[in-house]
């Protein structure tokens, strides 16, 4: 469940099966915060409203009732007409409306239906609402590109810790003996791209919380990936420790300097 702040509103965002749903309970607030039931309810009532979520239910919901909708359409616009979320949700099997019962519920409209329902609500707020819910969809895809990254380091490091684990430990070492190493080789990576074991980190940053690897930059991330794989290259090729950070080191002021100049990851990262 995701926020945004729309002209001091504040508006629940609801994601299902890769769909975002916008609490529609939320901007009739926006209107009137003690009648949002009663609001929904009328936007239902009208008959272009109707044929908007017949229109969008047949798109792409194939489960969609037709003959209940026809039903529903021709009633709509007469006085006595009437029609809830939830009774237009158990009659025609729609997806585009979501009633949520309990401490965050509501109604919930896809971001398609939730367009057209702020647009009958508030010009202005419906321009507003679309800056501010693609601005949160910005944040999430940084978000996300920045977590693939940390993983590939991680899942990288595996394959590092697996070499090490194949190719440098001997048999019978106890369990303290065998953490000693893996520490050993993770410093390796640390020395040759940050110049600081993990423990030299944490006592120069006992403000901190995670380890040096958390604070990383993007290039520093991609470059690490590169290094745990070349590492493990080295480790299987019998090179001693000392050789490797060498090597590694090398190698990560060589990848930095390309990463970090103007036509490398560096003036990618401005740009975004």
């Amino acid at each position: 469940m995701s926020k945004i702040h729309v002209l001091n509103n504040e508006i629940s965002i609801y994601t299902i099966n890769d769909e975002d749903y916008i609490c529609i309970t939320d901007i009739a607030r926006y209107k009137d915060p003690d009648r949002t039931d009663y609001i929904i309810q009328n936007w239902l009532r009208n008959r272009n409203t109707i044929e908007f979520l017949g229109i969008w239910e047949r798109l792409n919901n194939p489960d969609f009732n037709p003959i209940e909708f026809d039903g529903f359409k021709n009633q709509s616009g007469l006085n006595s007409f009437t029609l809830t979320p939830k009774h237009w949700i158990e009659k025609t099997s729609a997806i585009g409306l979501i009633s949520k019962p309990g401490r965050y519920g509501g109604t919930y409209a896809h971001k398609d239906i939730a367009y057209e329902f702020a647009s009958w609500i508030s010009v202005e707020f419906k321009l507003y609402l679309i800056k501010e819910f693609q601005r949160l969809k910005d944040e999430e895809r940084i978000q996300l590109g920045w977590d693939i990254r940390r993983n590939l380091a991680k899942i990288n490091y595996r394959i590092h810790t697996d070499a090490i684990k194949e190719n440098l430990i001997p048999a019978e070492l106890s369990r303290q003996q065998i953490n000693t190493i893996y520490a050993s080789e993770a410093d390796v990576l640390n020395m040759a791209l940050f110049g600081i074991t993990a423990k030299e980190w944490r006592v120069a940053n006992d403000d901190k919380t995670g380890n040096i690897r958390d604070y990383a930059d993007i290039s520093q991330l991609v470059c690490l990936s590169n290094l745990e794989n070349l590492n493990a290259l080295f480790i299987n090729e019998n090179l001693s420790q000392h050789e490797r950070l060498v090597k590694l080191n090398a190698i990560a002021i060589h990848q930095m300097k390309l990463l970090t100049d103007d036509t490398g990851i560096g003036k990618t990262e401005r740009r975004v």
